[in-house]
């Protein structure tokens, strides 16, 4: 994994701000989205069930894999966490491959972290 500053298009902040909704609309500790290889997004919040444990990403990406995403452009997180987790990480790099940027964003939406999955 390498941080970089990345300069965020229309297309990366929109997946940031409905990472940001999904959060504070189902009232959960993260929202993400991504970004597929066509320009589709995939939102969803984190699963909690005493028998399913998925966090917001992880969920995100098997909506998109689910929905017959070939690969990933992006990934985005709102979170109060300081870093990825690294399964989530691994769940963009099993989808999206090496080159996949993921944006980390405070729940003001301001990006603390991008990551790109090596």
């Amino acid at each position: 994994m390498s941080e970089q500053s990345v300069e965020l298009d229309a297309e990366d902040k929109k997946i940031i701000t409905l990472a940001r909704s999904a959060r504070a609309r189902n009232g959960v500790a993260e929202g993400a989205a991504v970004r597929d290889e066509t320009g589709r997004t995939y939102v969803a919040g984190t699963v909690d069930l005493p028998s399913l444990h998925l966090s917001a990403l992880q969920t995100a990406v098997a909506m998109a894999v689910a929905s017959g995403a070939k690969g990933l452009e992006a990934a985005a997180v709102v979170s109060d966490a300081n870093h990825p987790a690294e399964g989530d990480l691994a769940a963009v790099r099993d989808l999206g491959g090496a080159g996949t940027s993921v944006f980390l964003a405070g729940t003001d939406a301001v990006v603390r972290q991008t990551v790109v999955v090596e």
